[in-house]
């Protein structure tokens, strides 16, 4: 059975927003189902050593959580007024704070300037694409492409066993919409956002490394 997306209707705003809802809440389900185990752990144990692991697991997750909430409000969200800008210099807080790790380096070589609104979110969407082309960890170095308010980005993914998330490159090209999931919807909303800046998000596998550019 061949992987390539079949064609259909595009979604309208309605649906987009149920799927981009889908989306969030696959991200949040993890970390908030953790906390719940953790809690169960210290209201059925006696034990010191369980209420502390318990505790460990309740603290980890809930910061886990307000990360990717934080990351997921820019990304995702409407993050304030139409026109509005945001500094790079949060972008990169939330961005190391939601996928930086023990396994994950971010090499970060943007300035430090308020970018549109649309930017912001386009680069935050990138890192996603990115992140999962490293499922072993590894770094993601993010570049810029131009200068000033035409800028775009250069993220790469370099890492053991790096490779294209399934059927994203296919999925950033809108006229694939037909296809689009709640699996799937990340990589259109990417694409849109890119158009909406007036570029074009693109995927390239290299050896140990996928570079993701919006150019």
């Amino acid at each position: 059975m061949s992987d390539t997306p079949t064609p259909g209707p595009t979604p309208d705003a309605l649906e987009l927003a149920a799927l981009m809802c889908s989306r969030v809440c696959h991200d949040l389900i993890n970390p908030v189902g953790a906390i719940v185990n953790g809690l169960e752990v210290f209201d059925s144990s006696n034990k010191e050593d369980d209420k502390q692991f318990a505790l460990d697991l309740i603290r980890k997750s809930a910061n886990s959580t307000s990360a990717r909430l934080q990351f997921c409000r820019i990304a995702y969200g409407a993050a304030g007024s139409a026109g509005s800008q945001i500094d790079l210099g949060e972008a990169q807080k939330m961005t190391r704070n939601h996928l930086e790790d023990g396994k994950t380096k971010i090499s970060w070589n943007l300035p430090h300037v308020l970018m549109a609104k649309n930017r912001v979110k386009l680069l935050l969407n990138m890192f996603v694409i990115a992140q999962q082309a490293i499922p072993r960890g590894g770094e993601l170095t993010v570049d810029p492409v131009g200068e000033g308010d035409a800028m775009g980005f250069r993220i790469r993914a370099a890492g053991t066993n790096a490779r294209e998330p399934q059927n994203v490159a296919a999925q950033l090209n809108i006229e694939n919409a037909g296809s689009v999931s709640a699996h799937a919807v990340q990589p259109y909303y990417t694409a849109l956002l890119a158009q909406a800046c007036g570029l074009k998000v693109s995927l390239v596998a290299e050896t140990d490394a996928v570079v993701v550019t919006a150019a």
